[in-house]
């Protein structure tokens, strides 16, 4: 541009980054300018004073000039530009609190944008389009370039006459075929009206009206063919489609004109039309006229299991029939069935989590008597695939005429710029390496299928074509299209089952560029969001910036998408995507790097083949990112157990091809983890990863196609009971005692906005106090002056699953300057209880809002859940005596869906029936009343491990620190401690770092009893024998892992000071086991160990506490274990003793230090929940726990 940009302007910058920039300037009246966060055209003056920052908004008038909204008494001034009025106020006692003197320019690595290592050519043009026989250099196609002036290819292709060019052409093709009236149109429009067109494009339009008329004359006769057509077709589809489906009633048609619009949607619909007749006649011919209406059907399964009666294993078949709602227990394959139980008499699935592969299925006798059935299955995948048919089944013949959960699968794959092969089913049946699916689930389709591409050549239509087919072949159903959005050659497809088209609604899509200067579609993010039912879904898919060293630029590409992508319920205004859905996933080709020498290559290759991912993806550059908190803050990610998938040699997967000769010298691109999917959910949402890999044989791109497979709660459009029009006027939401911690240097008073789609619109408070926090931060002290909020309807069913967004914003320019989130579904209602919520302001971690939080509901009970039906407990008895070894094995965390299930302290009868509400920490399910004193509790549910580094998570000292937002975690094979998902409030804030120096209690094991270690689901290996026996997961661990852990135990009695909690924030904690994964062999610190019941002598609970109280017997038909065991080590000093077990082959992946770190200090929940560790996303219905609030 001719005028510079003054230094002064710095456009979009961030608020906190705008304060960052005047505090290190230092001196009084430095200043500078930037866009405003809250109204568009606006600017924000910002002033720096006594280590303070004063912010000023300039407001453009309707004739666009400006004014400073400035203290009361000051007249206003109109200034036409912005540089007059910075000139102005210069002069001293103008108004402001002090002139402006020291302009802050701008950083110099955010003016300069490097062109990336992208060749120019691919960077500068969009996609190329597919060949047709006009050539497209002309302008024809020029639709995606900038105007022709500003694009120099473009020019010089015109130089030649075109029209002359393209007549040579047409006379060297042999046009003896064509009607003559046709050649002469197209000899007309190269005469005339190419030019013509020509003009149209260089004034930046897209339209090419000559060439419109000129197919719209081509196609006269073929459309009216069509439309003649089209209506018989759609007949003999009906005729044989049993399920009328809605869309297919046929509409009358309207002849319209032949243009190329009309005449692609008619020939695709013809396409469509014809495939999809055939489709249904071979199902009918096959299946008899009953098939098409049952949709696809699930052939019924068997399993081959085992079972200890009386300490004798035999072994049984259990024959899933999900269609008929029956599971089958037979001695034999092929002998008559034993009993069958009906869907209904199944009541619960609970997993072993301390063995990988067994199983206990509660089931209800005639005599409505209880009885607990103990299998194991062959290998945990084995028993993963059960566990989902049934779930299927309790799903299909569920009473509930919405569903509480859906599955979404979701894919991302950089496609080379190479068309895909013929097959591509296995990616969507989660084939290959890392956490795949087992073959029993593959006749299970997923509700959503989201499938993201980057770098993709095909156009839309085709790649639909292509996506679909591949469906039907999988599921035998007939996907519909929700959404479709294209960025140059990034793409996002999401399709669902036909049954969920009127539950989804709310279609929205957008994308942002980031390729150079953030004008170039080549990197950048295409996003889809929309409502099913009651629950908010978004889909973000991005290419960012490629190279090792970029990893900064990629950071500010993801901060860039998240502020720019408008996606979601727009009235929410102050929040951007991480706060605007209930699931958000993030998908693509992220393109972080492991950061290692370019000469260790071969060495990395090596530990590839030997699957030693844990050494690489500590130097994983997404990781580390994360868990500086730069990138990604409180979204997770499975933990990572397939090989890097980029970069390959083509048509092979056996070969990384990590350099490429360049004009600049030689590239290295060493083999790295460049396609993730990751997400972030709202706190005490239910949510788990079933699937997390990467496919084997898809091999014409040099990426390959990662795969993610999740169960996500949704919730139903509820109707208030009370019929239209009458006020529900029974339900409240109260905020009392609430504070927020801010870091900020802004002089500015604040306020809060509370909003939620159970509020009728969004409340806004009083300005709060200000107090000087510690270490420089801001307190502001709402106290007990925040509104009521009256939700629409009170019914707690509806309540309790409900969520109230929070947004502290600034009196002097009404700027967010945090935002986060509250959970209602709290453990009691009517009570005051505690809550509290990270907060976060584009990405970054800007404060803490607490409290406590009291609600009122109308009359009536939460009922269960359907995906309450698996949970995850630690193991009965029955387990062989010799395996005392408590530590899970981390590859278990895998199997957690059941994951989530909190913890609930506060129902005194803990029933086995609904082991949700009783997990202890790993999933021990609590029979006893929680009647501890408060010291002992006080030991309990942290079983954290002493952060390495205390600058870990935000805020440590002061405010409480945020576990969720803590470090990451990607391989996740973290305990699941509880503590880590956040259990009570306060837990986290004084996280031990003194907790690792407790000695150990009891000595090892003697190690001839353990079992020999058993590889689980080693994705190159499958499993080792068909029968593994029960191993615990500890002792599958290779001894380099084992090394690895801090010891971690607290004694019970000694109550470290850092871990005081009140009563309140214990019974929160006691609520959740967050993900429960497989507690990795991260080892985690009991802080409490009495009080969990488990079986397997663990009843001296997990630490071999003493005190233990005496356990209630539960429901179920066992009987109590008595107090007094042997006592067993805690699963920390467990992992640190039986370190030298030999691993007979290959290790299985280890942890290095840095992923140890990431996983330990968070847990997994740490969606903004930050503070909680615990989270539990499976939540339990009644006991829940306050935390409500953590997002």
């Amino acid at each position: 541009t001719a005028a510079m940009v003054p230094a002064w302007n710095h456009g979009n910058i961030t608020r906190s980054k705008a304060e960052e920039l005047l505090s290190r300037a230092g001196k009084d009246g430095s200043f500078l300018v930037r866009a405003s966060e809250s109204i568009p055209r606006a600017f924000a003056l910002c002033v720096l004073y006594r280590n303070c920052v004063y912010t000023y908004r300039i407001l453009p008038n309707e004739d666009d000039k400006f004014t400073v909204q400035a203290t009361e008494g000051v007249p206003m001034r109109l200034f036409t530009k912005l540089d007059q009025l910075i000139e102005f106020y210069r002069k001293e006692n103008m108004g402001l609190v002090t002139h402006l003197q020291y302009p802050v320019p701008l950083e110099e690595e955010d003016a300069v944008d490097d062109p990336e290592e992208d060749t120019v050519e691919s960077v500068m043009s969009p996609p190329e389009l597919p060949p047709r026989n006009i050539p497209l250099s002309g302008p024809c196609e020029a639709k995606e370039l900038p105007p022709a002036a500003e694009n120099p290819r473009a020019a010089e292709v015109s130089r030649p006459s075109l029209s002359e060019t393209l007549f040579q052409r047409l006379q060297s093709m042999d046009t003896s075929g064509l009607p003559e009236e046709h050649l002469k149109a197209i000899q007309d429009y190269l005469s005339t009206q190419l030019t013509l067109d020509s003009d149209f494009v260089k004034t930046g339009s897209s339209s090419l009206p000559h060439l419109k008329k000129l197919t719209s004359l081509l196609c006269k006769e073929l459309y009216g063919e069509v439309v003649r057509t089209l209506p018989s077709l759609e007949s003999l589809q009906k005729l044989f489609d049993q399920q009328l489906s809605p869309g297919l009633r046929s509409r009358p048609q309207v002849p319209g004109e032949a243009n190329p619009i009309n005449m692609v949607a008619k020939l695709s619909q013809l396409t469509s039309l014809l495939s999809s007749i055939e489709d249904k006649v071979k199902a009918l011919l096959h299946e008899g006229p009953e098939y098409t209406h049952r949709r696809s059907l699930i052939p019924p399964v068997t399993f081959e299991v085992k079972s200890e009666s009386l300490g004798i294993s035999q072994k049984m078949q259990l024959k899933v029939d999900v269609e008929s709602g029956k599971l089958i227990i037979k001695k034999s394959k092929d002998g008559s069935e034993d009993k069958f139980y009906s869907h209904k008499k199944i009541l619960q699935l609970i997993k072993s989590q301390k063995f990988l592969n067994k199983l206990v299925i509660l089931v209800e006798t005639e005599k409505e008597k209880i009885l607990r059935k103990e299998y194991v299955f062959a290998d945990s995948k084995k028993r993963e695939g059960f566990c989902q048919l049934l779930q299927q089944m309790k799903n299909k013949h569920s009473e509930q005429p919405e569903p509480d959960m859906i599955t979404i699968f979701i894919g991302t794959w950089n496609m080379g710029n190479a068309p895909p092969p013929k097959k591509i089913t296995s990616w969507f049946l989660s084939k290959g390496q890392g956490k795949t699916r087992d073959d029993s689930a593959d006749y299970i389709p997923h509700d959503i299928y989201v499938i993201g591409t980057q770098e993709d050549p095909l156009g839309e239509k085709e790649w639909l074509e292509i996506l679909r087919h591949s469906l039907q072949e999988v599921t035998s159903m007939t996907f519909k299209t929700v959404a479709i959005h294209t960025l140059w050659n990034i793409r996002i497809v999401v399709l669902a089952k036909p049954e969920h088209e009127n539950r989804i609604s709310h279609i929205c899509t957008d994308n942002v560029k980031t390729g150079i200067a953030n004008t170039l579609g080549n990197k950048g993010a295409v996003g889809v969001s929309f409502m099913f039912n009651g629950t908010s879904l978004g889909f973000v898919n991005s290419h960012l910036t490629s190279g090792s060293e970029k990893k900064l630029r990629r950071n500010q590409n993801y901060m860039n998408i998240l502020r720019f992508l408008a996606l979601g319920d727009k009235k929410l205004s102050p929040f951007n995507i991480t706060h605007r859905f209930t699931h958000l996933f993030w998908l693509g080709d992220l393109n972080y790097r492991v950061e290692l020498p370019t000469w260790e290559a071969e060495t990395i290759i090596q530990k590839i083949k030997q699957q030693q991912y844990a050494d690489l993806l500590s130097h994983d550059q997404l990781l580390t990112e994360r868990r500086e908190q730069k990138v990604f803050l409180h979204f997770e990610e499975e933990e990572i157990t397939f090989a890097p998938t980029y970069r390959f040699e083509r048509l092979t997967r056996d070969k990384y091809a990590y350099t490429k000769q360049k004009a600049t010298g030689m590239k290295y691109n060493l083999p790295s983890w460049c396609d993730r999917v990751l997400w972030k959910s709202y706190p005490l949402v239910h949510v788990v990863c079933q699937s997390y890999g990467s496919t084997s044989d898809i091999m014409t791109s040099d990426h390959s196609p990662v795969f993610a497979t999740f169960e996500a709660g949704v919730t139903s459009q509820f109707v208030s009971k009370n019929g239209p029009g009458t006020v529900d006027s029974q339900g409240q939401i109260e905020f009392l005692e609430c504070y927020a911690t801010l870091k900020t240097k802004s002089q500015t008073k604040f306020y809060l906005e509370f909003h939620s789609s159970c509020l009728e619109s969004f409340v806004k408070s009083q300005e709060g106090e200000n107090e000087e926090g510690s270490e420089g931060e801001l307190l502001v002290r709402f106290g007990d002056t925040l509104p009521k909020l009256k939700p629409i309807i009170s019914d707690p069913e509806y309540l309790l699953d409900q969520h109230i967004l929070i947004s502290i914003k600034s009196s002097d320019s009404d700027e967010s300057y945090g935002e986060g989130c509250i959970a209602l579904r709290l453990e009691a209602t009517e009570t005051q209880l505690p809550i509290h919520t990270p907060l976060t302001h584009h990405g970054e971690m800007t404060g803490h809002f607490q409290g406590q939080i009291k609600l009122q509901t109308s009359q009536g009970k939460k009922r269960e859940k359907l995906y309450d039906f698996v949970k995850t407990e630690r193991d009965e008895s029955s387990g062989p005596k010799g395996s005392k070894s408590l530590t899970s094995h981390q590859l278990l965390k895998q199997w957690e869906p059941a994951s989530r299930t909190p913890l609930c302290s506060s129902s005194g009868a803990a029933e086995l029936i609904n082991p949700n509400y009783m997990v202890g920490p790993f999933g021990q399910s609590l029979h006893m009343k929680q009647t501890l004193s408060p010291d002992q509790q006080l030991t309990a549910w942290s079983y954290e491990q002493p952060p390495k580094d205390s600058s870990l998570g935000s805020g440590r000292g002061e405010g409480p620190p945020t576990p969720p937002s803590q470090p990451p975690l990607s391989p996740k094979k973290f305990p699941p401690s509880i503590a880590t998902r956040g259990p009570c409030l306060r837990a986290q804030e004084s996280r031990p770092s003194d907790l690792g120096k407790i000695p150990p209690e009891a000595p090892p094991p003697d190690g001839s009893q353990l079992t020999k270690p058993e590889m689980f689901e080693n994705p190159l290996y499958g499993s080792v024998s068909s029968f593994p026996k029960l191993v615990p997961r500890k002792e599958q661990e290779s001894p380099k892992m084992l090394r690895k852990e801090p010891a971690a135990c607290q004694d019970p009695g000694v109550s470290s000071p850092s871990i005081l909690l009140t009563k309140a924030q214990e019974a929160e904690g006691g609520k959740g086991t967050g993900k429960q994964g497989p507690p990795s062999f991260l080892s985690p610190a009991p802080r409490l160990r009495s009080f969990t019941y488990s079986s397997s002598a663990e009843g001296r609970a997990a630490g071999g506490d003493k005190s233990q109280e005496k356990p209630k017997a539960p429901a179920s038909s066992q009987a109590p274990v008595p107090a007094k065991r042997p006592i067993k080590p805690s699963r920390s000093e467990m992992s640190q003793q039986t370190a030298p077990t030999p691993a007979p082959r290959p290790p299985l992946p280890v942890k290095s230090p840095a992923v140890l770190q990431l996983q330990q200090s968070r847990g997994r929940d740490y969606r903004d929940n930050s503070e909680l560790p615990h989270h539990s996303k499976h939540r339990p219905e009644e006991g829940l726990i306050s935390r409500t609030a953590m997002q």
